[in-house]
């Protein structure tokens, strides 16, 4: 489930360049460089259904600002209300993504502390210059959770140094959608695979993208079918790893 209490962004990495929230708005004529809050949906995980019930139920995990940054600083104004509400709201684990980790000190709440217990920050790398950069920042930081998005993948991200200290929780792969995608080889995926298994690190693989590499052929897949489809190339590279290891073992 997704709570954007903003809408629009600002491209700023070699990811952002066929970004699917200005793909989307562009087919709507809709400026997704326009920063703007949620006028209907800002407070969503305080709303209340009319028994008086939160309509976000205990236990959900809530994706956090997916068609903007959560650390955007367009949304100054606004974010001291949003981690209000995350704290409030300490029975619903929040997801938030972002690029903009360089700017994660100045905009934590001043009772931060540890981290809140409800609340994992994931850094996104699609190439292995911006996971040098991003990491090092993200394991600085308190966080009850830490997870990197390698999305939209763009090569092989060595995450080894990293994972290898075990300040990273799990890892979630994901090729481009949409119009233009670039390629995500499923070699990379499997490399990637490969080092979590090593360093003992959670490994999803959530989206194929819309051009999927696999064994030298091209696949074009539907968007509607870029999660199933990992999740199979998921279960294989499962197998694949198992078999191998029972092979040598």
């Amino acid at each position: 489930m997704l709570w954007n209490p903003w809408h629009g962004c600002r491209k700023c990495s070699p990811g952002c360049m066929n970004c699917y929230v200005y793909f989307l708005d562009g087919l709507r004529e809709k400026n997704a460089a326009e920063i703007t809050k949620n006028k209907t949906g800002f407070d969503l995980p305080i709303k209340r259904d009319r028994h008086g019930n939160y309509k976000i139920p205990a236990g959900t995990e809530l994706g956090t600002c997916f068609t903007s940054d959560f650390f955007i600083e367009e949304a100054d104004g606004w974010r001291g209300e949003a981690w209000e509400m995350i704290k409030r709201r300490s029975d619903v684990r929040f997801l938030i993504p972002t690029k903009r980790i360089r700017q994660f000190a100045e905009c934590a709440p001043d009772d931060w502390g540890e981290g809140y217990p409800n609340v994992t920050i994931a850094v996104s790398c699609e190439n292995q210059a911006k996971a040098d950069e991003r990491l090092p920042l993200l394991l600085d930081i308190k966080a009850a959770r830490k997870y990197v998005f390698v999305s939209p993948i763009l090569e092989y991200v060595d995450l080894s140094e990293y994972l290898a200290g075990g300040g990273i929780d799990a890892v979630s792969v994901g090729g481009e959608s949409y119009a233009n995608a670039r390629e995500c080889d499923f070699d990379w995926v499997r490399r990637i695979f490969s080092d979590c298994r090593k360093f003992g690190v959670e490994f999803d693989f959530h989206q194929t993208g819309s051009n999927f590499l696999k064994d030298g052929r091209r696949y074009r897949i539907k968007h509607r079918d870029e999660h199933s489809q990992a999740k199979k190339g998921e279960e294989y590279l499962r197998a694949e790893l198992n078999e191998n290891e029972n092979r040598n073992g």
